[in-house]
C-alpha cells in the first residue's frame, strides 16, 4: 500500500469513528437513532439510480434548450425533473458531453465518490483499485476492456470524482432513434454509459 493509500484508508477510518460518536451524541440527546437513521438512508437509496441518469440523458438528447442549461449548470437542469443531488450538504454536478472526436470517462482516484442520487450504487468494479489506478494512466486499454474501441483521432477525458464534485458523462444519442419518444429513449441508457465505460446503442431496445 502506498503512502498516499494509507492516508486515505486512515482517513476513512477516522471519519467511520466520527460518525459512530456523531450517531451515539444525536442518541444520547435523543434527537434521533440509529433505526430512523437507517430508514432514512433507505429512502434515499430508494429514490436513487440509474433511471434518474437515463431520464436526465433522454430529455437532453430531445431538447436542445435543456442540453445547454445541463452542461452550463447541472444541478439547476436537473432540479427542472425534481432530481436533487444535495443530500445532506451541497454537492456539485458537472455533465460532460460525448461527441464524435470526445469520450468522457469519471472515476473517482480517490475512493468511491459518485453521483449516487444519478446511477444508484457504484458498481465493484468502479471502487477497485485497478480501475482507479488504470484508467487515469490508460483510458483506452481500459475502454477496450469494456467492450469500447475508439478510433486513434478521438480523444479521451478522464474526469476524477471528489467530496465535492461528482460527474456525469451524457452519451452520444444513437443514430436510428430518430422516432423514439423521450421515454422510450431513456430505457436505452445504461449506467454504464452515463459513467463512460459503455456507449448506447439502438439495438439495445
Amino acid at each position: 500500500m502506498s503512502e498516499h493509500e494509507h492516508k486515505h484508508e486512515a482517513s476513512s477510518a477516522q471519519m467511520v469513528k466520527r460518525v459512530d460518536r456523531l450517531v451515539a451524541t444525536l442518541e444520547g440527546r435523543g434527537i434521533t437513532n440509529t433505526a430512523e437513521l437507517t430508514e432514512v438512508i433507505e429512502n434515499l437509496l430508494a429514490g436513487a439510480g440509474p433511471a434518474n441518469g437515463a431520464r436526465i440523458t433522454a430529455r437532453a438528447w430531445v431538447d436542445s434548450a435543456f442540453r445547454t442549461r445541463l452542461i452550463a449548470d447541472a444541478n439547476a437542469a436537473i432540479s427542472e425533473l425534481g432530481v436533487d443531488m444535495s443530500h445532506w450538504a451541497p454537492v456539485r454536478l458537472r455533465v460532460v458531453e460525448n461527441t464524435q472526436s470526445m469520450h468522457n470517462v469519471i472515476v473517482c482516484t480517490l475512493c468511491s465518490c459518485y453521483p449516487l442520487a444519478l446511477l444508484g450504487p457504484p458498481p465493484t468494479w468502479y471502487k477497485s483499485e485497478a480501475y482507479r489506478s488504470r484508467v487515469v494512466r490508460e483510458p483506452r486499454a481500459v475502454l477496450r476492456d469494456f467492450g469500447i474501441v475508439l478510433n486513434s483521432d478521438v480523444k479521451i477525458a478522464v474526469w476524477d470524482s471528489t467530496a465535492e464534485l461528482r460527474y456525469m458523462v451524457l452519451p452520444q444519442r444513437p443514430a436510428g432513434t430518430e422516432h423514439l419518444d423521450e421515454a422510450r429513449l431513456a430505457t436505452l441508457i445504461s449506467r454504464d454509459a452515463l459513467i463512460g465505460v459503455a456507449v448506447v446503442s439502438a439495438g439495445a431496445e
